[in-house]
């Protein structure tokens, strides 16, 4: 009866006012979204009720990783059938041993002669050979260490020889400099080739567990030629500091090559020299601090403390440097064998990155639980990360390219996440758009909407009805009529 009784214009009202409604929910969600990067919906729904409905679940996902950081590419092609290194990333380490091993005066010393052209042949036997031919030259050592040695002890006993053979090299190139470019171009070199020897030796002692050896002797190194960093020699250092757990030194690298908190001015600090080893880092020391003691549910309810807020923005800081680290780090995605080069921001570094790191954030307990419950904040707080930056510039666009080019093809390269609309923004705009259609067919054609509305309502109701009617089929008269009173 109560069906009969309504007019075309009730649905005419109860529809426009439903697409109204629908409408201005729709238009408070685009701007909040816009705004703050998050549903308004959404962000209520998870702050407020789902804690109130069973809490958050903290777990980090789990993947068993199956690299391991002691292998090399050869032992990786020998163990899997698998080519780790893109020809890519073999002609840009082929560019860069001709750019640091070799000079434009090499043809006057015979072993060096050899060594230009081995440098240059693709065949990898050949260069072998010919670095037989120019023992007496250091950079013989280097390319025996590097391509010919099968085992860590073997490559340092090479590089030891190497580092013998450099050293006489660097002496007297040092003394002649100032002679003319031609020495001037030699000196440069013969420092490059010590430094990379000495780099590479305190790399050997890091793998073979002499840890604090290595680490004296890349302090050495650094203080000896302060001004060659194309080596990232400061980021080997870290790692082997967070291996020793000594984290107040770790500080004091980080405070030297991180600008975070130094107060420089904006367009000074956004131009400093970063990478993820930097900003990982320091976002795993704050971590530390907190993370033993943290837990999403107590924050949800009293707010995060002063040293838990700057941890959370240390490790958003982190992710927007790079985004693709967290999912290698909590074993989200499985790592490879990191390549040759790297593209700062990219994902070929965020493999190199996980890989030799990934061990120091599971010694620090929860820290991976305390990434694993913020790190997609980040994104909240830069909705259109490819036109502009919060604390560092926009997102490269053709990363993707070039870490296409760096990593192997069977390695599903990392994108930037992309910032979908809320379901709930797509909610609420599907349902303006039908309770708006409804009010139109109504408002054209009343009486056949009416039927339609009619026929639906009853076939809604249907079940319901067919219910009922068991139920006073089944119930005694006087006990139904007892219970419709009450």
């Amino acid at each position: 009866m109560f069906l009969n009784t309504l007019t075309p214009k009730f649905y005419v009202a109860l529809t426009g006012t439903s697409s109204l409604i629908s409408g201005l929910i729709l238009i408070f969600e685009w701007w909040y979204f816009r705004k703050y990067g998050t549903s308004f919906i959404e962000q209520v729904s998870v702050s407020h009720l789902r804690p109130l409905l069973g809490g958050v679940d903290s777990s980090s996902p789990t993947n068993p990783n199956t690299s391991n950081g002691e292998a090399d590419s050869n032992r990786y092609t020998w163990v899997t059938g698998r080519e780790p290194l893109t020809y890519y990333d073999m002609n840009l380490s082929a560019q860069d041993h001709q750019t640091f091993f070799t000079c434009d005066s090499d043809h006057l010393r015979p072993a060096d002669a050899i060594m230009q052209k081995a440098w240059r042949e693709r065949n990898p036997q050949a260069r072998i050979s010919a670095a037989h031919e120019a023992l007496d030259c250091a950079t013989a050592y280097i390319l025996l260490a590097e391509e010919e040695a099968t085992t860590i002890m073997e490559a340092e006993r090479l590089f030891k020889q190497a580092l013998k053979a450099g050293e006489g090299c660097y002496r007297r190139s040092q003394q002649l400099q100032h002679h003319g470019t031609q020495y001037e171009a030699q000196h440069r070199r013969d420092t490059n080739v010590l430094v990379y020897i000495k780099r590479r030796l305190a790399m050997c002692s890091r793998k073979l567990g002499r840890t604090r050896e290595a680490v004296k002797m890349m302090r050495d190194l650094m203080k000896e030629f302060p001004l060659l960093s194309m080596f990232n020699i400061h980021e080997n250092l870290l790692e082997s500091l967070l291996e020793l757990q000594n984290y107040a030194d770790v500080q004091a690298v980080l405070a030297k090559y991180d600008g975070e908190g130094l107060g420089f001015h904006e367009t000074c600090y956004i131009s400093l020299p970063k990478s993820a080893t930097i900003c990982y880092t320091a976002a795993l020391l704050k971590a530390r601090a907190v993370s033993d003691k943290f837990s999403p549910e107590a924050a949800s309810r009293r707010g995060l403390s002063t040293a838990e807020m700057n941890a959370v923005e240390a490790i958003h800081r982190a992710v927007e440097f790079n985004p693709h680290v967290p999912k290698y780090l909590l074993e989200m995605k499985s790592l490879i064998l990191p390549p040759e080069h790297i593209l700062k921001r990219g994902d070929s570094e965020a493999i190199a990155y996980a890989f030799f790191h990934l061990q120091h954030w599971k010694r620090v307990e929860g820290a991976l639980n305390l990434l694993h419950c913020t790190w997609e904040g980040t994104f909240r707080m830069i909705p259109y990360p490819l036109e502009k930056g919060h604390l560092f510039y926009p997102y490269p666009i053709c990363t993707e390219t070039a870490d296409r080019e760096l990593l192997p093809m069977f390695h599903e390269v990392s994108v930037y996440p992309k910032k979908e609309l809320p379901f709930f923004i797509l909610f609420t705009a599907g349902l303006c758009s039908f309770t708006a259609m409804l009010a139109l067919l109504t408002h054209q054609f009343p009486e056949l909407m009416g039927v339609f509305a009619k026929a639906f309502l009853s076939t809604l109701f249907a079940p319901l009805n067919f219910i009922m009617e068991k139920v006073e089929s089944i119930l005694p008269s006087s006990l139904w009529h007892q219970l419709t009173r009450i």
